[in-house]
């Protein structure tokens, strides 16, 4: 397992390197601390399940040889009104663009949800996860959802 860090720059900024020394900018600006100047600590978890979930989602689809074009992934968060803001329930959609079979979507998004996604592994003790999905061709679009 590889060892992220996060650096201090100044007031509520930082800076986080993952383990192969890529880096994101984290918090608010030094100069304006109501300008966000980077992503927030809650967005990342999001973006961590998200990316996971679709690194799966990807591999299973190409295995199977689905024409997918495209893979955007909505994902949300509720959270607690008062610190420290435990998220109480997420949710994701996935966008497919391409003729992918929607029994072969659903197969490879609940594969990374049940099996494969490490994230998604952690936080569902925790937290109720759920998802759905679309496919659009184009013009006409299918949708279906996935209950985690």
């Amino acid at each position: 397992m590889g060892v992220v860090t996060l650096r201090w720059v100044d007031g509520l900024m930082m800076v986080g390197t993952d383990s192969n020394g890529h880096s994101i900018v984290i918090g608010k600006s030094p100069e304006n601390k109501d300008e966000i100047a980077g992503m927030k600590p809650s967005d990342l978890l999001l973006l961590a399940a998200a990316s996971c979930a679709a690194y799966d989602v990807i591999e299973i689809l190409r295995k199977q040889r689905e024409p997918m074009r495209d893979l955007k992934i909505e994902c949300q968060g509720d959270q607690e009104v008062e610190p420290p803001y435990t998220f109480t329930r997420i949710h994701i959609n996935y966008l497919i663009v391409g003729r992918v079979d929607p029994i072969k979507a659903e197969k490879a998004i609940k594969l990374s949800e049940e099996k494969y996604c490490s994230v998604i592994s952690t936080l569902r003790p925790g937290v109720p996860i759920t998802s759905s999905f679309e496919i659009s061709e184009g013009k006409n679009q299918a949708e279906s959802e996935v209950k985690g």
